[in-house]
């Protein structure tokens, strides 16, 4: 009795494979470019530094008007400050000042 054996076709054979790389690739693209993926993390780095940064900056200010603020307290203000301040802010001088103006944009010698 003969019997007939049936040859496997090549698609059949490539099925498979084709299908794991086009999920290793899908997966692969989205693992550096995705959302939470590499080519993120280091943006998001390279965005932690910067904030980092403003953050120093601001809390120095901060520092800085905290003592500002610290001088002008109800029983210890410094006069000289309280003077300077009040000048700055409301643009006055005594009479018998001499107010020299300076033009800030021109470097004089």
């Amino acid at each position: 009795m003969w019997t007939k054996q049936k040859r496997k076709s090549i698609k059949g054979r490539l099925v498979v494979p084709v299908l794991a790389t086009a999920f290793l690739s899908y997966f692969g693209f989205h693992a550096y470019n995705g959302a939470y993926g590499i080519y993120s993390k280091e943006q998001l780095q390279a965005q932690t530094v910067v904030l980092n940064k403003q953050l120093a900056d601001l809390t120095e200010q901060r520092e800085s008007l905290e003592r500002q603020v610290l001088q002008l307290r109800d029983g210890s203000i410094d006069k000289d400050i309280l003077d300077e301040q009040a000048r700055r802010a409301l643009n006055l001088s005594h009479a018998d000042e001499v107010t020299i103006i300076v033009d800030r944009g021109k470097k004089t010698n």
